[in-house]
């Protein structure tokens, strides 16, 4: 211990000089988020952050001289955890190696038929897609140790960032309902609350306690733990049913900065928008989206209800799912918007919100020696829905980006009269037809980019590939067409001559102005409810 001591010693006495020695350093308040600037101005006690760092040792050393405590490095984004007082927070800042500070923000679930309603069922049965190779890993409260509709090996990673348990646990309940939306299999329900994605496999990382409460930090290093395992666990969708509070741009928030590493290394990223619809008086509010929720590069991820019934038709937004636009950054946001209210999946018996809402517990169809099924409303349960989704389409078309599933789950979003776009975003997810335009998309070498007001992308194909475009004879081609594979000429309004798929959900094309593009729709959203 003397010896650690003395090391630390020597290493502040070397950063202390480093720095001090070119005197006086200005107050670096830019360096500070807006609820740190506002403790630094009236200390009152310590306070957790995260200091992004070019110089972890020095780093570590200071915060020790200034009676704070070091913790975790969140080497994916060059950060430390630690706590220090609040009245040391300027001093902290005017050191030449921190880059910027940012709280420790508290993290908490976004808690507040679907298979039906979305279109998953169609996909299961009439494609023959259920996620199948498909690793989404779950960000939340942990997972229960067992559980029928999990099985034995549908999760094939458990780590715990709270205390570092080994074993599988979820002491509040959340992630383990999170983990049955997404793979369930329905065992106790006779396959009635099957999940989306039932052959998915899990990575489940703790980051909320027994309560649903955490600090960003345990998120940023789950995500880290993701991206370091996608290889080995074909890791492509990270599900975040949690939320912490905006206090700073996109740019610089380290939730959301971690969260874009995930998508730069191909992994879709997940989130909820946050509960946050309605104010204490209950009227509607705006600016509700939470982190990393406010961030362009994920998927946020509004409640829908589907008010009980199978058909689309009587859906609506819930009303506590966060309005758009975000804080600071001013985002559209949520990106659309599915099933989140009366969400009946997993349970944990002994967890929290087990105990805690005897009147949400369901009994299944086999004998269990408690309710094995809880009834819970959220974007929380909205997020999986939306995880699960994607883990169908990149089934159906690995070789999709984060960008093109976005944009894919946009395009075939139905976008509903009497809400506007900060509601719901691009409207209200069609599983099944999103998976159909990610199928009927595999084998173009296409780059989705700019979504215009009909939902329509540019896609890049090779020149020389034949597309039918009204300028020809489609009678006449010698070779299939690579974007779609039949004529017909009852195009979107506009595109006149323009070629469609025989089947429901359709693929429009015409050619734009470089011959290397296309422009493409899908539709077919009229599918009667009986088949969605």
């Amino acid at each position: 211990m003397a010896r650690s001591v003395f090391v630390l010693g020597v290493l502040l006495s070397m950063a202390s000089a480093a720095w001090a020695a070119a005197g006086p350093q200005p107050v670096a308040v830019d360096k500070l988020d807006a609820a740190l600037r506002r403790r630094a101005a009236v200390p009152r006690q310590s306070t957790r952050i995260i200091i992004r760092t070019s110089d972890f040792a020095s780093l570590e050393a200071l915060v020790g001289s200034l009676g704070g405590r070091g913790g975790r490095r969140l080497t994916g984004i060059g950060a430390l955890v630690a706590e220090v007082p609040d009245a040391v927070l300027a001093e902290l800042a005017r050191a030449p190696f921190v880059d910027s500070i940012s709280s420790d923000r508290h993290l908490h679930g976004a808690l507040e038929r679907t298979g039906l309603t979305i279109g998953a069922r169609w996909v299961a049965e009439n494609l023959g897609l259920d996620g199948n190779g498909v690793g989404v890993a779950i960000i939340d409260s942990g997972v229960t140790r067992t559980h029928d509709d999990l099985g034995g090996n549908r999760v094939v990673q458990f780590v715990d960032f709270v205390d570092f348990q080994a074993q599988p646990h979820d002491g509040y309940g959340h992630g383990t309902h999170v983990a049955g939306i997404i793979a369930g299999n329905g065992y106790d329900s006779g396959g009635a609350r099957r999940g989306i994605a039932p052959a998915a496999h899990l990575l489940v990382l703790r980051a909320l306690d027994e309560l649903g409460d955490g600090f960003i930090s345990n998120a940023i290093a789950a995500i880290d733990y993701a991206i370091d395992q996608r290889a080995a666990y074909n890791v492509r969708v990270i599900n975040l049913s949690v939320a912490a509070g905006v206090y700073e741009s996109y740019n610089t928030d380290p939730l959301t900065l971690a969260a874009r590493r995930a998508v730069d290394a191909g992994i879709v990223v997940v989130t909820a928008a946050g509960n946050h619809g309605r104010d204490d008086q209950g009227k509607q509010q705006l600016g509700g989206i939470t982190s990393p929720g406010n961030a362009p590069w994920v998927l946020t991820v509004g409640a829908s209800s589907h008010n009980g019934t199978p058909d689309r038709g009587d859906d609506s937004v819930a009303p506590f799912s966060s309005l758009g636009p975000s804080r600071i950054d001013l985002v559209q946001k949520p990106d659309l918007v599915a099933p989140g209210v009366g969400m009946e999946s997993l349970a944990d018996p002994g967890s929290t919100l087990f105990v805690g809402r005897p009147a949400a517990r369901i009994w299944g169809s086999v004998a269990t020696n408690s309710q094995p099924y809880l009834s819970l409303s959220g974007t929380s349960m909205a997020a999986p829905v939306v995880s699960a989704t994607a883990a169908l389409m990149l089934q159906a078309n690995p070789a999709l980006t984060p960008a093109a599933v976005k944009r894919i789950l946009q395009a075939s979003a139905e976008p509903r009269a009497g809400y506007s776009g900060l509601a719901q975003g691009a409207g209200f997810l069609d599983a099944r037809a999103a998976v159909e335009l990610s199928r009927d998309l595999v084998g173009l070498s296409e780059a989705m980019v700019a979504l215009d007001g009909a939902g329509a992308y540019d896609a890049m194909v090779p020149a020389e590939v034949p597309v039918c475009d009204g300028s020809s004879d489609c009678s006449a081609l010698t070779e299939p067409c690579a974007v779609n594979t039949g004529c017909d000429d009852h195009g979107p309004a506009g595109l006149t001559g323009v070629a469609a798929s025989p089947r429901e959900t359709v693929i429009w094309a015409v050619p734009a102005e470089r011959s290397t593009r296309r422009r493409v729709r899908a539709t077919g959203r009229n599918q009667r409810p009986s088949e969605r």
